[in-house]
């Protein structure tokens, strides 16, 4: 390798100063040619020969000789001209002229011509062997020193390349801090020309902040391992632009890493200190990366609010100042109310924007060292610290839910957002950061549940109601396992004819220490943990062996209705499940009649058609229940495989005191007429009730008048009386018992 490095760098067309010598004699006699030749083979030299000066000059101008030992006087070309041709060819070789000539003339003619040395003949052969030996090592420190040259000279080339092509900023200080050389990194790095920097201190280019902590970096006089590396730091930028900063917007990031110069080479010991060398690595991007991932670690990336850890932090901050100080803070948990109805009817575009326009409006509410945080969803939590009494709180309370009566204006939305808010204080109810957000959580719920759009603090009672709650959901995951749930059954009666032509399944639970439980207590907390899918799916099944059981039993045919959540109709198996279900209980299909809530329907309008449709394909009857609360429009309707109206029982309700409830039932059912759809009204109490809608010609009917929710076993006997067949009831209450019907 370093015979190969060694003739790169050599000049052009000349051999290595490894190589071995070439020498050519040149001697129209033959037999001193050829005893030279013989004396020079010893050392191992490549030996040439010629017999005249002709010879001598065609082979100089064919290959490199390092040595020519030539003789004076030859019939042809004489010494002498031999040499001119050297001289005017600029050929590379050393001559040494060997001449039986003893004159001193002689010699002095020859070494103006160019000769190196002279040598009289005859000679010794260790005379001769000197003279070479003395002319190769001669030609071979030259060639030497030529190489050093070279090397110096390529060397600095390629280190201005690497210098100035380098992605670091490369300098050197004079030993009074003043820049002496920069490369050209520096110009597109800082935006200032080297020659603006030339000649200035380095504390001109340095962040007031870092010039204290650096100074000693720059001033750096340590060498090798001992020097400075890696040091953090900001350099001022003229008129650089690298595009929007979390933080410094004038400044670059960089890493410093710098030793001493001084005079002389010896490591060990050292000349004058005469100044610094430094490189600067540009880690903006990767500062500016940090950062990024810093605020997302610590901030909500919708609201730019503190997240759950940030907040967490100050409040620990906080409770140790309040305790320093003996003050109080108190923590507010705010949760927006019905925020998921604008979710499912509008789209969480819409929502997300609605929660910038709420955050924005909270941020106008906040005291000078206030924390507004959002957790997550449409939760914020907000830390008050230093508050002298119970009504500062109060005060911010009030501010915030007077800023939310305003409407916000989205995409041509005009959309309301009240909030209910939990407070917890500290010491009185809790002195730790989790049982102070806990505490000001289970407040929130008691607001929600108070009406909502106000605010409760926090006391010892709620928190024995909140740990009920818990114990509810516990025992709701294990009810389905334990076959607590039962189905009851409401009839749905003819208006004219007064028989059964359906039955609505209602769901109830046996609590082992609670009894009864209505749905109104139990389904909301399913809802909110999920557990109403794998409960509604059971209330299918067991309600769909019920009425085949009838069936079975001879009993009249009548229609199964059962009400759908919007989060069983979202699962994206929600159309087999029903018909799977069918097929394993052996229930026709047309006999199921599917109810959901206009609110449902709109939440994702497409997908729900596309559901609806394929099991009206199958000839499953869709109802809406609750008509006339929800958003719904005449042109959605339309759009809809519907078969069924249910008006909902405010609107019956309303038939005996408001005249507007009346109006509002009257067009409904004309509505429902028009579009040849069948109705049925809730909630039907009062024969006045009945009397108005036998008069408008309602379909179908359910209520108190006629029957309660009935249990699998009355709902049969019910059926059986209607036909007469108390036998057939009895059978249909056998196989109930025996493992198909409810309970089961």
């Amino acid at each position: 390798m370093l015979e190969n490095l060694t003739t790169i760098l050599a000049p052009s067309g000349l051999p290595s100063i490894y190589s071995t010598p070439r020498i050519l004699v040149v001697d129209d006699e033959p037999l001193l040619r050829n005893s030279t030749q013989q004396i020079l083979s010893i050392p191992s030299y490549e030996i040439h020969s010629a017999g005249g000066g002709r010879e001598a000059v065609a082979r100089l101008s064919q290959q490199h000789y390092d040595l020519v030992l030539l003789d004076l006087f030859m019939p042809d070309y004489d010494g002498h001209q031999v040499m001119q041709f050297i001289l005017q060819s600029d050929i590379d070789t050393s001559v040494i002229v060997v001449s039986g000539d003893t004159s001193i003339d002689a010699a002095i003619s020859s070494l103006r011509s160019g000769a190196y040395d002279f040598l009289r003949k005859p000679y010794e052969p260790e005379e001769l062997l000197k003279r070479v030996q003395n002319v190769l090592q001669k030609r071979r420190l030259e060639q030497q020193n030529e190489q050093i040259a070279n090397q110096l000279q390529h060397s600095e080339t390629w280190y201005r390349y690497i210098v100035n092509n380098s992605p670091d900023l490369i300098y050197t200080l004079d030993n009074q801090g003043r820049f002496t050389f920069l490369n050209d990194r520096a110009e597109s790095l800082l935006g200032f020309s080297k020659e603006e920097l030339l000649g200035q201190h380095y504390s001109n280019v340095i962040h007031p902040e870092d010039l204290d902590r650096v100074s000693y970096v720059f001033d750096e006089r340590r060498t090798s391992e001992r020097a400075s590396r890696n040091v953090e730091l900001r350099l001022k930028c003229k008129d650089c632009d690298r595009g929007p900063r979390l933080y410094q917007a004038q400044f670059l990031d960089m890493e410093l890493s710098s030793m001493g110069i001084y005079e002389g080479t010896d490591p060990i010991f050292l000349g004058k200190y005469i100044g610094t060398y430094g490189v600067l690595k540009d880690v903006s991007e990767r500062k500016k990366a940090e950062e990024t991932i810093h605020y997302q670690a610590y901030h909500d990336l919708l609201t730019g609010l503190p997240n759950r850890i940030l907040f967490k932090d100050r409040l620990n901050l906080a409770i140790a100042q309040t305790r320093r100080n003996s003050q109080m803070l108190a923590v507010m948990f705010l949760d927006l109310d019905r925020f998921k109805v604008v979710n499912d009817t509008l789209g969480h575009v819409v929502g997300d924007e609605l929660l910038l326009n709420v955050a924005s409006r909270l941020r106008g509410c906040l005291r000078e060292g206030d924390t507004l945080a959002r957790l997550g969803g449409d939760e914020f939590t907000l830390l008050l610290p230093q508050i002298n009494q119970r009504e500062d709180a109060v005060k911010i309370a009030h501010k915030i839910l007077t800023a939310l009566e305003q409407p916000f204006h989205i995409d041509d939305h005009e959309l309301f957002a009240s909030v209910s808010i939990g407070i917890a204080r500290f010491p009185n109810d809790g002195e730790t950061i989790d049982s102070l957000i806990k505490h000001a959580d289970i407040a929130m719920y008691h607001a929600k549940a108070s009406g909502r759009n106000n605010y409760q603090f926090y006391s010892q009672a709620m928190n024995v109601s909140f740990s009920g709650r818990l114990s509810l959901e516990s025992s709701m995951r294990k009810a389905l396992e334990r076959n607590e749930f039962v189905v009851h059954y409401q009839p749905q009666v003819n208006i004219e004819s007064n028989k059964i032509v359906g039955m609505e399944a209602l769901i109830r639970w046996q609590h082992p220490t609670r009894g009864l439980l209505p749905p109104s207590e139990f389904i909301p907390l399913a809802e909110e943990t999920g557990l109403v899918v794998s409960i509604g799916e059971w209330v299918l099944r067991t309600a769909c062996a019920d009425v085949r059981a009838w069936q079975d039993a001879g009993l009249p045919r009548v229609r199964l209705a059962i009400n759908f959540s919007a989060q069983q109709v979202e699962q994206p198996q929600f159309t087999e499940t029903i018909l799977n279900i069918l097929e394993e209980t052996g229930l026709d299909s047309g006999v199921l009649e599917v109810e959901i809530t206009e609110s449902v329907i709109m939440k994702d309008v497409e997908n729900t058609i596309s559901k609806l449709i394929k099991l009206s394909g199958f000839g499953v009857k869709i109802a809406i229940d609750d008509f006339g609360t929800g958003y719904s429009s005449l042109s959605y309707l339309k759009k809809f495989p519907i078969h069924t109206i249910k008006i909902d029982q405010s609107f019956v309700r309303d038939i005996s005191k408001d005249p507007s409830g009346t109006s509002i039932v009257t067009a409904i059912i004309a509505m429902a007429k028009g579009l040849k759809l069948n109705l049925v009204a809730e909630g039907v109490e009062t024969e006045r009730q009945l009397a108005f809608l036998r008069g408008l010609e309602c379909n179908e009917m359910q209520g108190f008048l006629f029957s309660w929710p009935l249990t699998v076993e009355e709902a049969t006997k019910l059926l059986a009386e209607q036909t007469g067949r108390t036998h057939s009831a009895m059978q249909a209450n056998a196989q109930l018992q025996g493992g198909s019907g409810a309970g089961s």
